[in-house]
């Protein structure tokens, strides 16, 4: 049966009503003085990451109970990521029933892209709390509550335009993808080497671009290696759909994995 639209947008603030802070220098830790038995002040570093690991690992267990997976997309703004979904759904659906969550300073441009798909639509606009630069688990756990869960196999989230915040929260994913393109310098992966030590593929996109740009292919493949030895790299455009059939199949392996294990 196909879905038909299922849109919202969610403006609220972080941790059930109260705002989120986000350190701007994404250190992601709270601090804190206290004096020792000397008089001397010492500066305690705790990490706030803690509270959004157990809401993810919550998210997870939700997840496998409705034999959800859930893949989770991060790249910088402009890579074609919204596109490459656009695509990758196109392939997926009907046989597998899709939902998408999408993150967003602001507007619902590229869910309003993403709804013409058919599937279930859920828009997160960060921007009355903060402007986040990522998606939190408990954003994830309110933005799930909008879908019919039982009806799903697939969701993706797609994540808040970025390379470095959104790799630094866990939110319930089985797997995390980045998109890399062609338009963007090949020392990426060396620039923000977390998000690629913890993604299990890179999408190099736009390779349709190649023959008009100044780009070195084999050098930011390197570089992916470098971070990653063992990165599944697929070299795609979503423009055209070269490229999409390996990743199109690793996927279907990595969602047929999941659902292979979980709860009959």
């Amino acid at each position: 049966m196909p879905f038909s639209l299922f849109r919202t947008v969610i403006r609220r603030h972080h941790d059930h009503g109260r705002p989120h802070h986000h350190p701007h220098d994404h250190s992601h830790e709270d601090h804190e003085t206290v004096r020792s038995g000397a008089g001397r002040e010492i500066k305690v570093v705790r990490r706030v990451l803690d509270a959004n690991d157990r809401m993810a690992q919550a998210n997870r267990r939700l997840f496998a109970a409705h034999n959800i997976f859930v893949l989770n997309v991060m790249s910088s703004p402009g890579s074609g990521k919204t596109t490459v979904l656009m695509r990758t759904l196109g392939q997926l659906m009907p046989d597998l029933r899709c939902a998408v969550i999408v993150g967003d300073i602001c507007s619902t441009l590229d869910a309003d892209r993403l709804s013409v798909s058919g599937a279930p639509v859920v828009q997160v606009n960060t921007d009355e709390f903060g402007g986040d630069c990522h998606l939190a688990a408990h954003v994830i756990e309110r933005a799930a509550a909008e879908l019919p869960l039982d009806d799903l196999d697939v969701l993706i989230v797609e994540n808040v335009g970025n390379l470095v915040c959104p790799a630094e929260f866990d939110i319930g994913e089985d797997r995390r993808v980045v998109i890399l393109s062609t338009t963007e310098g090949e020392e990426k992966p060396i620039k923000y080497p977390l998000m690629f030590r913890l993604c299990q593929a890179t999408l190099l996109n736009k390779i349709d671009l190649l023959p008009y740009l100044d780009y070195d292919r084999q050098l930011a493949l390197r570089n992916i290696r470098q971070i990653q030895p063992d990165m599944s790299i697929f070299e795609l455009s979503a423009k055209t759909g070269e490229g999409f059939d390996p990743w199109i199949a690793w996927l279907r392996s990595q969602i047929a994995a999941k659902r292979g294990t979980a709860k009959g």
